[in-house]
């Protein structure tokens, strides 16, 4: 299954807060993303169909294999490029946004090169 950009926000949400939290439920995504309930309710179901993570009785979210190596390289990304924008010049604040976005834009070979040049350049 394609995942869409939204889709790996709302898992690098759950990775990030779980690390934070130890365990997440739907509403800690919801205050965490400013997204209403409902929002979240439908993107945690097309999130679990497509595999990417799950439910427990308690409610408590949990990623998947597959839902974790998605989190986890959206979020190696979104640190790079922050670290990157913030060593440029550019405010937290409009890092973490600008971040936000190239993580989903940014192709896997020319972010591996990026990064082999930013070890190069330390």
């Amino acid at each position: 299954m394609k995942i869409h950009a939204s889709g790996e926000d709302y898992l690098e949400a759950v990775l990030v807060l779980k690390q934070e939290k130890g365990m997440v439920r739907s509403v800690d995504l919801a205050r965490h993303m400013g997204f209403s309930k409902p929002s979240i309710s439908h993107a945690v179901g097309v999130l679990r169909d497509g595999g990417f993570l799950t439910m427990d009785k308690d409610g408590f979210l949990h990623l998947t294999d597959i839902g974790r190596e998605v989190a986890e390289k959206i979020y190696e990304r979104h640190l790079f490029f922050t670290e990157q924008l913030i060593a440029a010049g550019v405010d937290r604040e409009t890092a973490e946004q600008d971040a936000c976005r190239i993580e989903h834009a940014i192709s896997e070979t020319s972010f591996e090169k990026l990064k082999e040049q930013a070890k190069q350049a330390d």
